[in-house]
């Protein structure tokens, strides 16, 4: 069978197509082990742990990596002896992922392929749902989130980065200031990357659809009873310079300037977590 194409009983029972374009693999094939990623999903995994505080010293944390591409961040994971579980609709990028899982010794970590609208677990089975670089691919990104908070336990923690239409700077697509252009033009752009322009959008199968700032998503997991922190909130002071501390608790306390700090940043950060009851 063709290492880029999903197989037939995979396929069928997502209802979704899970194959892989050729280059889109290679990129992330090659992307996923780059000094960036490591050093992102290291932070990712430092971030979530010190939301949790204390607590997550005696425990065994149950990770869920949505749209978990080659598997990278489960190492963050498992090396602490937490229990990881990733997903993804790229079931080329699954296979991959557990390769090197079980090459690494990471055969702990369990992979499946599934779309982030439909996950397939039960209610309040994970402690952690992350989110990285996914909302904007997902055209019903509020099935999306809501699937995330349905899986949390309790005092559970959501952590999402996606697009953020505040900063001119981004990544999905080479265009600039793209996430500035009017929603019209944005539309045209997504189609054409699917059907006769995939280079602007680096090949990906599903390109990013929608854009967002960290307000709008506060307003959503408030409506639904969860607490959020951006970038400033879980940033760690140690370690940073007498002028950097400054800058971020000017950040954290003034408004108009956290505002701005959004406005120079091209990923919107967000953690979201449950209250421990009812």
């Amino acid at each position: 069978m063709d290492p880029l194409k999903s197989s037939p009983s995979t396929s069928s029972a997502a209802g979704f197509d899970t194959s892989s374009h050729q280059s889109f693999y290679e990129y992330y094939k090659k992307q996923s082990l780059s000094p960036g990623a490591l050093q992102r999903f290291g932070a990712i995994t430092e971030v979530v742990l010190r939301v949790f505080g204390h607590e997550a010293a005696d425990r065994r944390l149950k990770v869920l990596d949505v749209g978990c591409n080659a598997g990278t961040q489960c190492q963050f994971w498992v090396d602490r002896g937490h229990i990881y579980t990733g997903i993804d609709i790229n079931e080329p990028l699954v296979r991959l992922a557990r390769e090197r899982a079980a090459e690494s010794g990471r055969g702990s970590a369990r992979f499946e392929v599934g779309s982030a609208t439909q996950l397939p677990f039960a209610d309040e089975s994970f402690d952690v749902c992350l989110m990285p670089e996914l909302l904007e691919h997902i055209e019903d990104w509020e099935a999306c989130l809501r699937e995330g908070v349905r899986v949390l336990r309790p005092g559970g923690v959501l952590y999402v980065s996606t697009s953020n239409w505040l900063c001119p700077r981004q990544q999905e697509f080479n265009l600039p200031v793209y996430s500035w252009w009017p929603g019209f033009l944005k539309k045209y752009i997504e189609r054409r990357a699917v059907t006769d322009w995939p280079a602007v959008a680096n090949y990906a199968k599903y390109p990013a659809v929608h854009w967002f700032s960290y307000y709008q998503l506060r307003r959503w997991f408030s409506a639904r009873g969860l607490t959020s922190a951006d970038r400033f909130d879980v940033m760690k002071l140690g370690g940073k310079s007498a002028a950097a501390r400054i800058l971020i608790h000017c950040l954290r306390v003034l408004p108009p300037l956290r505002f701005f700090g959004h406005v120079g940043t091209p990923y919107t950060v967000i953690v979201a977590r449950r209250p421990t009851s009812s």
